[in-house]
């Protein structure tokens, strides 16, 4: 195997990043402490925990992916979980779910699938707040008023007559 083909970008004790080259296909798991740049095929699974993957222009991923940061240039197929933030660039393709605090998706870009705001990370932030969005739809309608939906605001309910 050419060494070239997996080299770090930059070598910092912090953050380094490794490139998976053009020519290689991995099939199987991926997992790691630094960041990765792909640029060729990868079929599995690819866990990053604190960690950016960046999926380059000429990058076909097939894998479910979990990390900290992802930005597509190229082609996923999978579900995408970040803690972070998702970004599809504008010639970048993702077909399958996404899981992230934060998305951006920019004109071009191509995305099938659903996409949930998980804001886990906000909420460690926030753990005193308790807003009301917090909870689900169904449980804020029936704690918010006991009115039906039908009468007006104002309405109350008949007081029965007492007699002097």
């Amino acid at each position: 195997m050419s060494t070239d083909a997996v080299r770090p970008l930059t070598t910092s004790s912090d953050r380094s990043t490794a490139r998976l080259g053009a020519s290689l296909h991995v099939k199987g798991e991926i997992s790691g402490n630094e960041d990765l740049h792909v640029d060729g095929n990868v079929e599995g699974l690819v866990q990053l925990e604190d960690r950016k993957l960046t999926v380059g222009a000429s990058a076909k991923v097939t894998a479910d992916v979990v990390a900290r940061e992802v930005v597509v240039y190229g082609t996923v197929k999978g579900n995408l979980r970040a803690r972070d933030r998702i970004e599809i660039k504008k010639d970048g393709s993702v077909v399958g779910d996404l899981t992230t605090a934060r998305i951006m998706i920019e004109d071009g870009a191509y995305f099938k699938g659903s996409i949930e705001i998980d804001r886990t990370g906000d909420k460690d932030k926030d753990k005193d707040k308790d807003t009301d969005l917090d909870r689900p739809a169904y449980t804020r309608a029936s704690s918010v008023s006991h009115t039906p939906a039908h009468a007006p605001a104002h309405a109350t309910t008949p007081a029965t007559k007492s007699s002097n």
